[in-house]
């Protein structure tokens, strides 16, 4: 395991050295150091990874107003340029919000394959859900601005007119999905249309949730990571 910086963003290589990389991109509330179960696999069938924090995490905690696509697609961008100089094969392993910003960073670019666990593949669908779970409607959320919830989650509007200005309208990598059934964030016909429009290849669990963190739940993920890599 080694400890390095990309253009001042903390982050770990796993493995030995190898032409072939996973990016490892971890979801909200995650860090850097989370790719360590995946890389103890990835790294047997001859990969290396690297992993690194997003902003607002990890290291990076005391970042304020930083965790956004317009400030996390530069950076994917410039690692992605940054990894390119060493590897010869890229792949992506991303959880969550980690999978929106990759498909946002990375649609023009040639990935060898990408795993995605509980991606968040329509993220206007998503914030419309927490609209109306919060009781928020869109003049209201066009007027203030921010609001906060009581789902702990602010509703920006500025967020939102990305999200609609940047729809992922184009995803060509071989990607394979795995989605759990209790995702609450998630909606199971956002997954399949999405699988079918993109021609990904879908896993799911029954009563899977959106973190995967049970017992039976992380034996899924690992036996499904081991198939997937292979794949």
């Amino acid at each position: 395991m080694e400890k390095i910086k990309i253009h001042g963003i903390p982050a770990i290589i796993y493995g030995a050295p190898s032409k072939k990389l996973f990016l490892f991109i971890h979801g909200k509330s995650g860090c850097k150091e989370e790719a360590e179960p995946f890389a103890s696999i990835a790294c047997q069938r001859g990969y290396q990874v690297l992993s690194f924090d997003l902003p607002e995490h990890g290291e990076r905690r005391n970042e304020i107003d930083t965790f956004t696509p317009w400030h996390a697609v530069p950076e994917f961008k410039s690692i992605l340029s940054e990894v390119r100089n060493r590897w010869d094969h890229v792949s992506i392993r991303a959880n969550s919000i980690g999978a929106y910003f990759s498909m946002l960073s990375f649609a023009e670019e040639r990935m060898d394959r990408c795993l995605f666990v509980s991606p968040i593949l329509d993220m206007e669908q998503l914030i419309h859900n927490l609209m109306k779970w919060s009781g928020v409607t869109q003049e209201e959320l066009e007027k203030q601005r921010t609001i906060p919830t009581n789902l702990g989650e602010t509703l920006s509007w500025e967020y939102l007119s990305y999200v609609r200005q940047h729809r992922i309208a184009k995803w060509e990598a071989p990607t394979s999905i795995l989605y759990g059934t209790a995702d609450h964030l998630v909606e199971r016909k956002t997954v399949d249309d999405f699988t079918q429009k993109f021609g990904c290849k879908l896993t799911v669990m029954t009563g899977g949730e959106h973190w995967f963190h049970t017992t039976k739940q992380l034996e899924v993920l690992e036996q499904w990571t081991r198939v997937s890599i292979l794949d």
